[in-house]
């Protein structure tokens, strides 16, 4: 009886090319197919990566239809692939279907370890990362967008976004009415060249429209408890006046308190002055 093969689940760089792992180079070379979002896109990157392979388009409009071509596949023992554009399959991308699929159908899936924006987004945010609420790309029209959030608002976790560039600041000024002034961190062009972390509040995003380049990640603070916040700021004032008597300067203070509480500085000054 013929072996099946095997699904691997391969992610791609969100910007910088030196995220390619050894073996997300060894498991390109096992595979016989790529399944991927844009067989353009792919075939720039096998071509920096210096890999030839039959590409396969497979995205969102015939994930479904091609996923059948996949399991043919498989079960005559051939090792395929799948890559979406940048990132992980399957997280706001195409994926998911052809995952469900093979595992209906006893195929092995195996994913491979790599790129992924919403973690480097959240590590870097300077925001609570014990427990967190990755939720995508919120809808496109601002009364669902708005409902979406209504559901959201209550969740004490810290809460991830996607969002474009041309829809963001809509986007920051519904966030900031239904669930009213938080910290926030904007992620922008990450492991890129001109990589950026906007540490700030929902109040000042929302009043102050910008232009953002790049793909954005929104990492927002989770509902805080009022009587704790109180509880704490009391703290932060106790603390910020204990390391000016150690002659730490104001901004100094600052820098270690936003450390210590996870605060962004903007934040503190608030509190402090």
């Amino acid at each position: 009886m013929q072996n099946k093969g095997i699904l691997y689940l391969i992610p791609t760089p969100i910007g910088n090319l030196k995220e390619v792992s050894p073996r997300i180079l060894s498991t390109i070379d096992e595979v016989s197919y790529i399944f991927c979002e844009d067989t353009r896109n792919t075939q720039k990157l096998l071509n920096l990566l210096g890999k030839t392979k039959k590409t396969i388009s497979c995205h969102e409009h015939n994930e479904k239809a091609m996923s059948s071509k996949a399991i043919e596949l498989l079960e005559n023992g051939e090792n395929i692939a799948y890559m979406s554009d940048a990132g992980y399959p399957a997280i706001s991308d195409p994926g998911s279907i052809l995952v469900k699929e093979c595992i209906n159908n006893n195929i092995k899936v195996t994913p491979i370890s790599g790129p992924n924006a919403f973690i480097n987004a959240l590590v870097g945010s300077n925001l609570d990362t014990s427990h967190f609420i990755f939720y995508g790309f919120l809808n496109s029209k601002s009364s669902e967008r708005k409902k979406e959030l209504e559901s959201l608002k209550e969740f004490p976790f810290t809460i991830i976004f996607y969002e474009a560039p041309h829809r963001i600041n809509e986007t920051l000024k519904d966030i900031y009415e239904v669930f009213d002034n938080r910290n926030i961190t904007i992620a922008r062009e990450l492991t890129k060249l001109n990589e950026e972390f906007i540490y700030s509040t929902l109040e000042e995003l929302a009043s102050n429209p910008r232009e953002y380049k790049g793909e954005l990640v929104l990492v927002v603070e989770g509902k805080i408890n009022k009587k704790e916040t109180k509880l704490e700021e009391e703290t932060i004032k106790t603390k910020y006046n204990e390391l000016l008597k150690y002659n730490f300067s104001s901004k100094d203070a600052i820098n270690i308190l936003s450390i210590i509480y996870k605060v962004n500085k903007n934040s503190l000054k608030k509190i402090l002055y």
